[in-house]
């Protein structure tokens, strides 16, 4: 059973038969369709049903030439808002099935952001017809969270974050400078982590480590689109389960600098989210590419 189904309100499925049932009425009575030839005997088929406003279940197989369907796999999904980033993305398709990870390169964060493919009928269709010469435009960003804590800001003022933001467009032109194989903005970021590292030393010895730390953004377990979050809330709004009645929120979050938005369960949520505060939990990382 999919982990992330708690995210979207399907808590209440705890069997495997009540999942494959399940499953079964979504191949029946699905909101979306969609098909894609792989080769002369079978073609991949993505069936979505839709349960609120963004999210819902799909369901993803072949099918044969006697249009009988084989379902080889499943996932929640949480549709985002707005452009998460215009960096390089690299997509690279999984050995065990037709679902394919995308790869983005932003230096905002500081690390490669590995994420699970939402629209992949699309890019298939987009790949077949233009072959290597496919180009993206952006990505827009989504995490599923089956809980989370709500924590408060760290206080600062005008002039702090005016320096810190040019600290971070520093460090980016850095970062960027560093990839294309510059040694001295190598040298300067090691010089910088040391310093960085020596005064957070210090500063741990009164002060807890959430307000040092004002965002973060860092791999979690084995699974490599899995992330550990700390952002601040720019926007957050309820939404509905339709067939759970299940309550859900949605929260627009800026982690390092990188707008996207979130699903969690309003009962999984610690705290009171608003925006200004800031949301902390391990989330699966979703997206879908923008041509």
């Amino acid at each position: 059973m999919h982990k992330y189904l708690r995210s979207i309100g399907y808590g209440c499925i705890k069997s495997r038969t009540e999942l494959n049932k399940f499953l079964k009425t979504i191949e029946n009575d699905y909101t979306c369709h969609e098909l894609v030839s792989l080769d002369e005997e079978a073609d991949f088929c993505e069936y979505q049903k839709e349960c609120g406003a963004g999210i819902g279940v799909a369901v993803c197989g072949d099918m044969d030439m006697r249009e009988t369907f084989y379902r080889q796999y499943y996932y929640p999904y949480f549709i985002g808002s707005g452009i998460s980033s215009y960096a390089d993305i690299i997509v690279e398709k999984r050995m065990d099935r037709e679902a394919y990870v995308g790869i983005c390169e932003d230096v905002k964060v500081g690390v490669s952001l590995i994420f699970h493919l939402q629209n992949t009928v699309e890019y298939i269709k987009e790949k077949q017809l233009s072959g290597d010469r496919l180009k993206f435009g952006s990505v827009t960003l989504a995490g599923l969270c089956n809980s989370g804590t709500v924590l408060l800001p760290v206080m600062k003022s005008k002039e702090t974050e005016q320096r810190r933001r040019e600290e971070s467009r520093n460090r980016m032109m850095l970062l960027s400078a560093a990839r294309n194989g510059d040694q001295a903005a190598m040298e300067s970021l090691t010089l910088d982590d040391i310093d960085i590292y020596s005064k957070v030393s210090k500063r741990l010895v009164t002060e807890d480590v959430f307000s040092i730390v004002d965002t973060y953004f860092m791999p979690y377990g084995v699974e490599c689109d899995r992330y550990s979050i700390l952002g601040e809330i720019l926007h957050v709004h309820t939404i509905q389960n339709q067939e759970t009645g299940e309550e859900l929120y949605v929260m627009k979050l800026d982690v390092n600098e990188l707008e996207f938005d979130v699903c969690v369960p309003v009962k999984g949520v610690f705290g009171e989210p608003a925006q200004g505060r800031r949301f902390k939990a391990n989330m699966w990382l979703q997206g879908r590419i923008n041509f």
